[in-house]
């Protein structure tokens, strides 16, 4: 009998049974209402009418299988990295030289984020871009997220799936790449440029690690930021200092108990509820899309990405990196490679380019765009495609 190689990259096949998508319906279904919120803004939290809308749609118009088709046209491989499965689409560009680039997704994110962007940047002379704009494309599914394995024991927090994330490039056959990360995906390529393997040219990242220390700290504690900030600086302030006070609540309890939310793993619109209150400016937005109204995410769009949660049960084992991390998600990690940043306006807070050049001493390329939020890619992708084409640029 033969070995099997551990550094093997196997196919992945993704098939839902029909019996799970009914059970999914049935759920929805049967979910057991509270009583409408006792105000009639959202400072109670995702709102009644919202989830009904949502739930409506879900159980009777959604079509899971149009976002599988879509999934199933792309190529999925898996291998093991540190005794884990890794899940991963790797589309390569039939453009000569194009640029390999590994794009690292955030929760309550997942591949379904980045799928929009991966024509325009893989096959760019077919979306109003030139072939030297080409990348070689790998998405993989963080640890416990998608269809990626499943941690049994602790370890596995950023640091590590940044190492992993570049183990990845290395066994395609990479010998210089560049990677990009928003939310979790934003810590993992900081601290990819951290550990600064010779093989990785540079980051961006869509949501800058450039907080000062001490006004992340006024903003924490809700004092007063010192009185010399810019009014751009104020607002990153104000931003932060918002999202501190009430929009934290979902990190801190999958930061300390995890495993207690049996409720999201159990219930469909449960999950749904937790996946919406990420961040007001994205609540808003989806809100008015379960409203009618045209945004940059549709309602298939959202309910895509919840019911990929569902399917692949990760609301628990997606929540403990929370419990893993140690590190202060926006404050400055000692990045010495290569860094782009753009700032997105709805984003959690919009960073200003003096932080992002004290963050990054080698910042090659900073944008503040005109619209768009937390999911920058999935929700406005042809500007975040023209940003990593600029970004990239003088790295090739």
């Amino acid at each position: 009998m033969g070995t099997i190689d551990d550094n093997a990259i196997r196919p992945f096949h993704i098939d839902v049974p029909e019996s799970e998508l009914a059970e999914l319906r049935k759920r929805i279904v049967a979910t057991r209402w509270p009583d409408r919120e006792t105000v009639t803004d959202t400072s109670q939290g995702v709102q009644l009418a919202t989830m009904q809308k949502l739930a409506d749609y879900w159980a009777s118009d959604y079509d899971w299988r149009k976002c599988e088709a879509g999934l199933k046209a792309l190529p999925h491989f898996i291998t093991e990295i540190d005794g884990l499965d890794i899940h991963f689409m790797h589309v390569r560009s039939k453009h000569e030289n194009a640029l390999p680039l590994i794009v690292t997704h955030g929760w309550p994110g997942s591949i379904i984020e980045q799928l929009k962007i991966i024509g325009p940047l893989t096959d760019p002379t077919a979306h109003g871009g030139s072939a030297s704009d080409a990348f070689d494309l790998v998405i993989p599914s963080m640890p416990g997220y998608g269809f990626s394995g499943k941690r049994t024991a602790p370890g596995w927090g950023p640091e590590r799936i940044a190492r992993a994330n570049i183990t990845l490039m290395k066994r395609l056959g990479y010998t210089k790449f560049v990677a990009q990360g928003g939310d979790w995906g934003a810590l993992i390529v900081d601290l990819m440029g951290v550990q600064a393997p010779p093989e990785l040219l540079g980051i961006h990242t869509n949501m800058a690690g450039a907080v000062p220390p001490e006004i992340d700290k006024a903003a924490f504690t809700g004092t007063p930021p010192p009185s010399d900030l810019s009014a751009e600086e104020r607002h990153a302030y104000d931003q932060l200092a918002f999202f501190y006070k009430h929009g934290l609540a979902y990190a801190q309890e999958m930061g300390n108990h995890p495993q207690t939310l049996y409720g999201i793993a159990d219930s469909p619109v449960g999950l749904a509820a937790w996946i919406l209150d990420h961040d007001i400016r994205s609540y808003e937005l989806i809100a008015r899309v379960f409203d009618g109204q045209s945004e940059g995410l549709t309602r298939d769009d959202i309910l895509d990405n919840i019911t990929h949660y569902w399917l692949t049960n990760t609301a628990i084992s997606s929540a403990r990196l929370y419990w893993e991390n140690k590190l202060a998600f926006f404050s400055p990690k000692n990045v010495a490679i290569p860094v782009a940043v753009s700032t997105f306006p709805d984003e959690i807070y919009a960073a200003p380019r003096s932080w992002a050049e004290r963050a990054y001493p080698k910042l090659i390329h900073y944008n503040k765009l005109p619209k768009g939020g937390h999911f920058a890619a999935w929700e406005q992708p042809e500007l975040f495609t023209s940003e990593l084409r600029a970004a990239f640029q003088s790295l090739r």
